[in-house]
């Protein structure tokens, strides 16, 4: 499954639209969009720089939009992290992630110091 009407939608496009991008028709699109025709990978690269997003995410085979995504600067989404399955922590674990942060708050420090 490709994610191309998905995408389209979240931008508040049209078919129309996509196939000026793309200079293609309507229909086209629309065969793209139901897997009914294959554009090509000229096609699906132009898509994917549009949209701003990987060719795996754009035709289905992962749910990272972009490895080189500036809106994950921890890297979760490649270790799996989906906001859409997210289950907020215990108490346990927020205890366990502010230890975590203190130490590298702590090892931040030494660092600053030790350059000076």
């Amino acid at each position: 499954m490709n994610r191309l009407k998905q995408l389209r939608l979240e931008k508040n496009l049209l078919q129309s639209d996509i196939a000026k991008i793309i200079n293609k028709s309507d229909r086209a699109v629309g065969q793209y969009e139901r897997q009914e025709r294959d554009p090509g990978s000229k096609t699906w690269a132009t898509l994917a720089d549009y949209f701003g997003v990987s060719l795996d995410y754009l035709l289905g085979k992962t749910d990272i939009r972009n490895i080189n995504n500036n809106d994950d600067p921890l890297g979760l989404e490649k270790i799996g992290f989906n906001i859409n399955n997210y289950t907020p922590p215990t108490e346990t674990q927020k205890e366990q992630i502010k230890a975590m942060i203190e130490i590298i708050l702590k090892d931040n420090k030494k660092d600053t110091q030790d350059k000076k």
